[in-house]
């Protein structure tokens, strides 16, 4: 392996370097995406029972927006509970924007990744050739060994630029799809929340 890094020269090292970034953005994002961290099950429920208590003080709300992304944007409706239906909805939108942006952290360098590292490969390629040109101009096509080093270096630097583009690509992919259903679920239970409050929908197993 040190060898193949070696032979596809200096582009080996922001090449490899955006792999290491891609598989740690890659991990993390599997992390904080887990649907059961970003949406609980039965959190709304959970607020409706206690809003019936009259225990949502704000000690609780502090906690419910501590808890996990949706609890954060139900907090900020839970807020404005005492006003209107509209002004509580805009407060939860104003908030779950924020949201959004949290849950796409590190998804706009994912994708730079999967652009960048085939164009660094592309690079490789070309300085490859050129090295082969050159030793062709100078020694001629005699020695096959001074030319396999620029054509290494050329294919080597394509591989692996292409072998991090493509899972990083992939990725980044199945987060941005992973987010936009997050965010779906998460304008449900806020819309449920809302509804139940102010009394356009039935409390029952619905908020289950």
């Amino acid at each position: 392996m040190l060898e193949l890094i070696t032979a596809g020269g200096w582009l080996m090292v922001p090449i490899l370097l955006c792999s290491v970034l891609a598989l740690a953005i890659i991990a993390e994002r599997f992390w904080a995406l887990k649907q059961e961290k970003v949406v609980p099950a039965g959190l709304v429920a959970q607020v409706w029972k206690l809003h019936q208590k009259r225990e949502l003080n704000n000690e609780r709300i502090r906690l419910l927006r501590d808890s996990s992304p949706l609890g954060r944007v139900l907090a900020a409706g839970l807020v404005n509970i005492q006003h209107e239906r509209e002004i509580m909805k805009e407060a939860i939108e104003e908030n779950g924007r924020q949201v959004v942006l949290e849950l796409e952290r590190f998804l706009n360098t994912l994708g730079t990744i999967a652009s960048i590292t085939p164009l660094l490969g592309l690079l490789g390629t070309v300085i490859g050739m050129i090295k082969v040109f050159s030793a062709i101009t100078a020694l001629g096509v005699g020695n096959p060994a001074v030319l396999a080093v620029g054509i290494s270096e050329a294919l080597i630097t394509t591989a692996a630029g292409l072998s991090v583009a493509i899972p990083s690509l992939m990725f980044y992919r199945y987060f941005r799809g992973k987010v936009d259903m997050l965010v779906i679920r998460m304008e449900e239970e806020s819309l449920k929340l809302v509804e139940v409050i102010h009394g356009e929908r039935e409390s029952g197993g619905e908020l289950g």
